[in-house]
């Protein structure tokens, strides 16, 4: 094991230098965060020996516990290794700011030039059916690594049954948490007692609160720009196990109050899925159809802020916190409630997808082949390539 005074360092740039180094990261950053996160090692730890591996190791292990975009989470904290805390946002913001920029025009593109758009409306159904798939592969790759035992496998389950009752997600997620904690620690009454009040709570809120969404927040047909920024400090926050986990708190702050609809939403997933960028960018396009410039900086400022914050703020703290065994438990039964949740909102978002498809039967089949194709096609460009050609398929084939 290589000791503090072995561990080496990274070699003397300037501020400009360094932003440039991780911009170019953010211009390469394609095929998700596994491909990116190999891209920064080869270059940063086995070619220049920014740091050691079994360091990198180390903080790796951290990033994956804590929410938030990892590579970008990576990218900070190596920044400030270089460079201290203004090294660190320069990092940051080197990697994040070209599939920003990429999202931000794709958006405005999308709003601006709606009858060129309209002309491709079978283009977007066609990735829109792919889109789903992408999301399912998801959920089995990250519930593949979440699920080891049968009690976060229940805590899936169970966040799965939940959301499509539409429960708070909030709820789903502290029940899982807490529960889980208590079941690994021998304690099944206090288990049973978080169960129930959460179920209690689920329908309290059903029969006593307000007319609002499914998600316990009025409907907003106006939404400011601190509202598309709590959505994307949500995000941001609760992003356990990846980009993809996002998605259902997005989608329930904006398709849930009618803001944008759920094609339009999965468009926004699909080109993210294209660009050079963390997966979680997809909010930056959501924010724009939704409120404008104002709603996607918003957006994007609240998805990226805690991913900043942790490093630079945070880090030599939470590495002792995180070692916790205690706080492994709760993380882990909150993961997997995560990944009941995604479960049931690729459900939701593939049957609303073939209520709009011209032809069931072909959306059906366009789903199967991309299916099929991400989950056997190991390639970092597998499903920017599968979106591309389901765009193709969903403009010939829907007429």
């Amino acid at each position: 094991m290589t000791s503090l005074d072995q561990e080496p360092s990274p070699p003397h740039l300037s501020y400009a230098a360094l932003f440039l180094r991780f911009l170019r990261f953010g211009l390469l950053a394609f095929g998700g965060p596994v491909a990116q996160i190999a891209m920064i090692r080869r270059d940063l730890v086995d070619q220049e020996g920014w740091i050691s591996s079994a360091h990198f190791n180390r903080l790796l292990a951290v990033l994956q516990v804590l929410p938030g975009p990892e590579a970008h989470e990576l990218c900070v904290h190596l920044g400030m290794r270089a460079k201290g805390r203004i090294g660190g946002l320069l990092a940051g913001l080197g990697f994040m700011l070209p599939g920003f920029l990429i999202m931000l025009s794709i958006g405005w593109a999308y709003v601006s030039l709606t009858p060129v758009m309209g002309l491709l409306a079978g283009a977007f159904l066609g990735v829109q059916s792919a889109v789903v798939a992408v999301v399912m592969r998801a959920v089995h790759k990250i519930g593949a690594h979440i699920l080891e035992d049968r009690w976060l496998w229940a805590v899936a389950v169970i966040g799965f049954v939940a959301t499509l009752a539409e429960t708070g997600f909030w709820i789903v997620l502290i029940a899982g948490g807490a529960a889980y904690a208590f079941i690994k620690a021998g304690r099944r009454i206090p288990a049973l007692v978080v169960m129930a009040i959460a179920l209690a709570a689920a329908v309290a809120l059903h029969l006593f609160a307000n007319p609002t969404d499914a998600h316990g927040a009025a409907p907003s047909a106006d939404p400011t720009a601190w509202a598309m920024l709590w959505t994307g400090l949500k995000a941001g926050l609760l992003t356990f196990g990846g980009a993809y986990t996002a998605i259902p708190y997005v989608r329930a702050d904006t398709v849930g109050r009618g803001l944008i609809d759920d094609g339009t939403f999965l468009d926004g997933l699909a080109f993210a899925g294209v660009i050079p960028a963390p997966l979680v960018i997809f909010c930056t396009f959501v924010g724009f159809v939704a409120g404008g410039w104002m709603g996607a900086l918003a957006m994007t400022v609240g998805v990226f802020l805690p991913a900043f914050a942790f490093s630079m703020i945070f880090y030599e703290r939470l590495e002792a916190v995180v070692a916790d065994e205690r706080l492994h438990r709760v993380l882990a039964g909150v993961a997997a409630a995560v990944v009941g949740i995604i479960a049931a909102t690729s459900l939701q978002l593939g049957l609303t997808t073939l209520q709009r498809a011209p032809s069931i039967p072909i959306a059906l089949l366009i789903f199967a082949a991309a299916l099929a194709a991400v989950w056997f096609w190991k390639s970092r460009y597998a499903a920017a390539l599968v979106l591309a050609l389901s765009a193709l398929a969903g403009w010939a084939l829907f007429r």
